[in-house]
């Protein structure tokens, strides 16, 4: 497993992270999500992605239940504020100082730990003045509750002004968390930019383009039983945007690209992601411990310029990259 610099911090993190966004305390059980993150560890990762608003808290409970054996000074853990939470009052969402505070405090209880490396804004949030988010956050670095602070899904604009007011506010903004993968490509043209500009990384989300990209979706058949694409509690609506014949048929034509490299389809997906210099880390979950240990095995893998040009040429006009795609919600849901 190899390390990477977050932004132009001095904090190393795995490149593959793990993350339990649509698995822990909703879809596998308690037991499974133990061996998911044992898994985890023993394949190297370090690094361990969460946020407040997975399963109403639940995913921060396993997750810190998970890693309580372990020597907190050698992990990296990353959580997360914005959406709502608990009983999903006015002030349970957002970024307002009271819920920025009381989001760090219930995350620290859930996970029992006594400060996360990473605190990250879930979304932008219209409608709480940025100058009241980012001292929150600063107030939340001072008091060691938080040793770096990062946002999710942020414009390049959005970073630029969040940015400014950080290093007024004496720290700064060192990561956006945006969805990326080879068919998910909205962040290049001007969140990158901007991230390069500001001192800033990537922690990418979906690199596997919700499991399209593993290939195991075929065009012009039913997806298999038990896969995101037939889950209801949440993974077929996450999904549904690739689950279209034209996109599957591209991803098709990847298969014997990541044959010449020796690498399953789901390898190939996080590795083209990792070819980014701005991606300091991908994201990966699991419902499986199995999936874990082929998933690491993407760290480290050089794709040659003429493969990289390959895979453009294979997803065609199946790859989104608009940039107006890259924004948080205008109001907030409550």
């Amino acid at each position: 497993m190899e390390y990477r610099y977050l932004g132009q911090s001095g904090l190393k993190i795995t490149e593959i992270t793990y993350g339990n966004w649509l698995t822990h305390g909703s879809q596998v059980e308690n037991d499974v999500a133990a061996s998911c993150v044992r898994a985890a560890l023993d394949a190297g990762i370090t690094t361990f992605d969460t946020a407040d608003a997975y399963a109403n808290g639940a995913a921060e409970e396993v997750l810190g239940a998970a890693l309580a054996d372990q020597r907190r000074e050698s992990l990296e853990i990353f959580t997360k504020v914005y959406w709502p939470v608990g009983p999903k009052g006015p002030n349970d969402t957002g970024l307002s100082r009271k819920h920025i505070m009381e989001g760090i405090n219930g995350s620290l209880r859930r996970l029992g730990m006594d400060y996360v490396d990473l605190y990250q804004a879930h979304r932008y949030d219209h409608e709480t003045p940025l100058e009241e988010t980012i001292q929150a956050f600063a107030d939340v670095v001072r008091q060691g509750k938080a040793l770096y602070i990062g946002v999710s899904e942020w414009s390049a604009q959005q970073l630029r002004d969040g940015q400014a007011l950080a290093k007024d506010a004496g720290f700064s903004l060192v990561s956006n968390q945006p969805q990326y993968s080879a068919l998910w490509r909205v962040i290049e043209a001007e969140v990158i930019p901007a991230s390069k500009e500001l001192g800033m990384s990537q922690v990418v989300w979906s690199p596997m383009a919700q499991g399209v990209l593993s290939g195991k979706y075929l065009p012009g058949k039913p997806a298999p039983e038990g896969s995101r694409a037939t889950d209801e509690k949440g993974g077929k609506d996450t999904i549904s945007r690739f689950m279209d014949d034209d996109v599957l048929t591209g991803v098709q034509k990847l298969r014997p690209i990541a044959e010449q490299l020796g690498l399953k389809m789901s390898q190939l997906a996080i590795a083209w992601v990792l070819q980014n210099p701005n991606v300091a880390t991908a994201l990966v979950g699991a419902s499986r411990p199995e999936q874990v240990a082929e998933n690491v095995k993407a760290s480290g893998v050089k794709i040659p310029a003429e493969l990289m040009a390959d895979i453009d040429s294979a997803l065609g006009g199946s790859v989104e990259r608009d940039p107006a795609k890259t924004q948080s919600p205008e109001t907030r849901v409550a």
